[in-house]
């Protein structure tokens, strides 16, 4: 089967330090894109993270310090993967929840403009867990009838990915499903912008999900005391939780949509003010008009007759 592409479709999967998306930095990238031709290209590099790397990571992914000494580190290769990406759409396994949100990190901290607000983004996974509840290694045993060779290698992983979303487009396409409100659809269809609803249910404003948007479209708060409360009704209430995230142990993409929606809160707030001090007030209808002062007439023969009488003179 062959993907129904507008642009080209880049499947990409981290190694990592870790598993904190705020912290943790990338060691391995490999990136499979689809091209709407049918063609594929593919790009993987090791990254010289810049910190150690700890033993427990290196043992699942099978790299070690020694091994990415001499690699070039984000801020020296960020731009060549942004252009490798650049009018991509992305997809992964668990990669909204994951992959996107580290890659985001390490271009903020890189100072690389990646713009995403335009792209797509399919989470194989996503379909998976909701058709299937199943692991990548499972997924690709369900849908392809193969064992991954090479497992935890970031191309092997990819290469399976790319395979399962093809299977799961012929498995599911047109087939209904039913969401938790009782509404019936066709989620999975060979189209990426479907794919990018089905696999995006939960509508988060930032990829760790500290805030989301509600049906109406408003952000709310996704955690902690004010869980699904508005975030501009937070900020009216209690001014001080802005800067609190904003130094606080979020993603930095997370703090920028926060500054995105504080910015907008406080240019609203500061119509307002405009608007009330512009307001025209009504007339004083009531308020007494000043008397006119008549011109004086010009002196004649009779006024002096009549002041010659009176003085006597």
């Amino acid at each position: 089967m062959k993907l129904n592409l507008k642009r080209p479709l880049a499947f990409f999967d981290l190694e990592t330090t870790g598993v904190n998306v705020a912290s943790d930095r990338i060691v391995e990238i490999s990136i499979l894109k689809a091209m709407p031709d049918g063609t594929e290209q593919i790009k993987t590099m090791r990254i010289n993270p810049g910190i150690p790397i700890p033993l427990e990571s290196s043992l699942i992914h099978g790299i070690y310090d020694e091994d990415v000494s001499r690699e070039p580190t984000f801020k020296q290769a960020g731009e060549e993967l942004a252009r490798f990406l650049d009018d991509c759409d992305l997809a992964g396994y668990n990669s909204n929840k994951f992959d996107i949100p580290v890659l985001m990190e390490e271009f903020l901290r890189a100072g690389i403009d990646f713009d995403i607000d335009n792209r797509h983004f399919v989470d194989v996974q996503n379909i998976f867990h909701q058709m299937e509840q199943r692991t990548l290694r499972a997924a690709y045993q369900f849908y392809c009838g193969k064992v991954i060779e090479n497992a935890h290698s970031a191309e092997a992983d990819i290469k399976a990915t790319y395979e399962v979303l093809l299977a799961q487009i012929g498995r599911y396409e047109n087939q209904e499903w039913e969401d938790k409100k009782g509404i019936v659809s066709k989620p999975v269809q060979n189209n990426i912008e479907a794919l990018h609803k089905f696999t995006n249910l939960n509508k988060p404003v930032d990829f760790a999900a500290r805030m989301i948007y509600n049906d109406d479209g408003v952000e709310l708060i996704n955690f902690g005391k004010h869980k699904g409360r508005s975030v501009e009704d937070v900020f009216q209430a209690e001014p001080s939780y802005y800067n609190w995230m904003q130094n606080g142990d979020f993603p930095l993409y997370t703090k920028r949509c926060l500054e995105q929606i504080w910015k907008r809160w406080n240019a609203k707030k500061e119509a307002l003010r405009i608007e009330k001090q512009n307001a025209v007030k009504p007339e004083q209808t009531t308020q007494q008009q000043p008397k006119k002062v008549e011109d004086p007439k010009p002196v004649d023969n009779d006024m002096l007759q009549q002041l010659k009488m009176k003085f006597g003179k």
